[in-house]
């Protein structure tokens, strides 16, 4: 993006990327659906960037989703609006999207020279490469590193730049995993019977905070959509104090005396799971997540009164222990400080560098925020190269 922006400014412009190809992660990104923005106002929008949100602000309305939209357009690829609000191409992958792309910009003019790995600088500022034949040193005008976290290391983004940075003195964040899996010590019985199977419209709490939607039980633990909506308060839980508690409800819709009514009901020669299962339309996964916590709290789950079990179907509390390595996490927390930089995204102690995406000190939720912000700050950093060389 930051490519495309400078060429269309008049700038002769290369892209240096240490894979063999270019996009890698967009194309993951893209695996099950490529989830480009989210349609929700801009005010809310922002919000969604958390701490990072006034840092942001200004790229992403420069660059908003309507624009993201429409660039996507103008490539060939319209898009569409799904029932949760999340915008997605037509062709719903990203591969022709970023066909389309690529032909654009090198119809344009931009380079691209793959199996680059950025090293550093030379004595004179001069941009090193590692290349599989030899190294190389590359004089430019300005640059915009566009490295990535530390999620998914084999498509690239392995955070071995954040040395380089910290031997310049520049302040970076620890990275961390974002929009990721947990560890919960499940029962072997419980593991064995459901890994794999999803919790679908449950509500998750922890603390003061509630999402609803899915998440799906793994055999190490828990990750899902919903999961990765509070990982970060769940992130700093367990980084904190060993472990973080998450609180399950089943059947958010009922209240605790509709369910207590469901299940005032004889039961009959019904096993317990059965009884669940049709009165109050409880998964097996559910029941399963049920006598977990029954186990849990040295109290067999047959014992439980109706209340109790009314009580316990929209209060599940389930221990998670850790983090899921951040090699698996969809995102990456943690970056270069916004300190560091102008407000074109330049860093302060080396100008001329600029920064753009998950570099950045920042973070997420899925449902098109995080695609949103890379395009919205890779434009950003364009310009400011743009300015920057105007300056010069």
């Amino acid at each position: 993006m930051a490519a495309e922006v400078l060429v269309q400014g008049g700038a002769r412009v290369t892209v240096y990327d240490a894979m063999p190809s270019a996009g890698r992660k967009f194309l993951m990104a893209g695996r099950g659906g490529l989830n480009l923005t989210h349609s929700e106002a801009l005010p809310q929008f922002i919000t969604r960037y958390r701490e990072a949100a006034p840092k942001l602000q200004a790229a992403i309305e420069a660059f908003p989703p309507d624009s993201l939209r429409a660039w996507s357009e103008a490539l060939g690829e319209p898009t569409f609006v799904g029932s949760s609000g999340r915008v997605f191409p037509k062709a719903f992958k990203a591969s022709p999207l970023l066909r389309a792309w690529l032909r654009r910009l090198d119809a344009v003019g931009v380079r691209f020279a793959f199996r680059h790995r950025w090293t550093g600088w030379d004595g004179e500022g001069r941009l090193l490469f590692q290349t599989p034949d030899d190294s190389s040193t590359i004089a430019v005008d300005a640059t915009v590193l566009a490295l990535g976290g530390a999620s998914w290391p084999r498509l690239g983004s392995d955070g071995g730049w954040v040395d380089i940075f910290a031997a310049k003195g520049i302040a970076v964040s620890k990275l961390r995993p974002a929009n990721s899996g947990f560890t919960v010590a499940w029962s072997d019985v419980f593991r064995d019977r459901f890994e794999g199977q999803p919790l679908k419209g449950v509500a998750l709490t922890t603390g003061a905070h509630t999402v609803r939607g899915e998440a799906m039980i793994t055999r190490s633990g828990m990750e899902g959509g919903a999961i990765y909506a509070l990982s970060a308060e769940l992130r700093e839980a367990v980084l904190g104090i060993g472990q973080a508690t998450l609180t399950i409800a089943l059947r958010p819709e009922l209240d605790a005396a509709a369910l207590t009514t469901r299940l005032s009901g004889t039961r009959g020669k019904q096993s317990l799971a059965n009884f669940l299962r049709k009165a109050a339309q409880v998964s097996p996964v559910g029941i399963g997540l049920m006598q977990e916590a029954a186990i849990s709290s040295g109290r067999p789950l047959a014992l439980f009164s109706p209340a109790d079990l009314a009580h316990l179907i929209n209060a599940i509390p389930v221990r998670l222990t850790g983090v899921a390595p951040i090699e698996r996490a969809i995102s990456t927390a943690g970056g270069i400080t916004f300190d560091e930089l102008d407000e074109h995204f330049m860093l302060r102690k080396l100008p001329g560098v600029f920064v753009a995406g998950e570099m950045l000190d920042w973070e997420a939720p899925t449902g098109g925020y995080l695609l949103q912000a890379s395009f919205a700050t890779g434009a950003a950093a364009g310009r400011g190269v743009l300015e920057w060389l105007k300056r010069s």
